[in-house]
């Protein structure tokens, strides 16, 4: 329900067509008390009397005229007021930092096929890799979200690793944690003054999700092991996983990148308030 009094956390912001040829705006807002989510849409004269950077993901606002339509369960804003601006995303620093250590983790595996493999794949796409966000709602939806949660990926799996008995190489569980997102840099687009997210249209014209282009390219590089552990990722088909850890019989290396990459974002810094 709407609450004039509340301050709310914007966690999505897009702007489509109607069937009558105008813009209409579509928000998602969190209120910052109950922890609730309100979708909200914006017609035409709202959008552009309201100043764009208001709808920064993370910015803190207030609603100070909207009505609800319970029919429909949404608001339909027709001013706002921002309360506090959010950053777009890390710094480039601490990008630096994160990126530099995903290449060090790299060249300490021993396998050099597949560190060589790892290494080129990421130094190749580093610019993009620098700002990418790993989301554009669910978690590490900001610029350079997606090394950060890379990195906590890498973390996770570095502390797990000791207790899982030798039944999964390293090399190959943290080479899988370094590029199971990796089709992320090409899924999204991100505007790096508003933090907006936004699906790449070119992409999804050529691949089904980003677990099928990392799948493939590992593939491609003779690594069929964490090849599979992207595919199973998502853990459910109907969560995007290619490979349904529902399945019977599944060996135990499919289970773990799901579990390793459901905890950072989860557990991780998840919104761009939480930098």
């Amino acid at each position: 329900m709407l609450d004039l009094n509340a301050q709310y956390e914007v966690l999505a912001y897009s702007i489509g067509d109607t069937k009558a040829g105008t813009k209409m705006g579509k928000l998602q807002l969190k209120n910052k008390t109950t922890d609730t989510v309100l979708n909200c849409i914006l017609w035409e004269e709202a959008i552009n009397r309201l100043d764009s950077k208001i709808f920064k993901t993370g910015n803190i606002v207030k609603i100070t005229t909207a009505t609800y339509n319970e029919r429909f369960n949404n608001c339909l804003i027709t001013n706002m007021e921002l309360l506090i601006e959010a950053k777009a995303g890390i710094e480039q620093e601490e990008a630096l930092e994160l990126y530099d250590f995903i290449i060090k983790t790299i060249d300490e595996f021993k396998n050099e096929e597949l560190k060589r493999f790892t290494k080129n794949t990421i130094e190749s796409v580093k610019d993009k890799l620098l700002i990418a966000p790993a989301a554009k709602v669910m978690h590490h939806n900001y610029m350079g979200g997606l090394l950060v949660h890379t990195v906590e990926c890498i973390h996770f799996a570095l502390a797990i690793f000791p207790e899982l008995f030798h039944k999964i190489n390293k090399d190959t569980l943290l080479a899988a944690c370094i590029l199971h997102d990796i089709g992320k840099i090409y899924e999204y687009i991100i505007d790096p003054e508003s933090g907006f997210v936004e699906y790449d249209v070119e992409f999804r014209k050529n691949w089904i999700s980003h677990s099928q282009y990392g799948f493939s390219l590992c593939m491609a590089n003779n690594q069929p092991i964490v090849a599979r552990m992207i595919a199973a990722h998502h853990g459910r088909a109907d969560w995007g996983a290619m490979i349904d850890l529902g399945e019977k019989d599944l060996e135990n290396y499919y289970y773990i990148v799901h579990h390793i990459d459901d905890l950072s974002a989860k557990f991780g810094r998840i919104s761009i308030n939480d930098l």
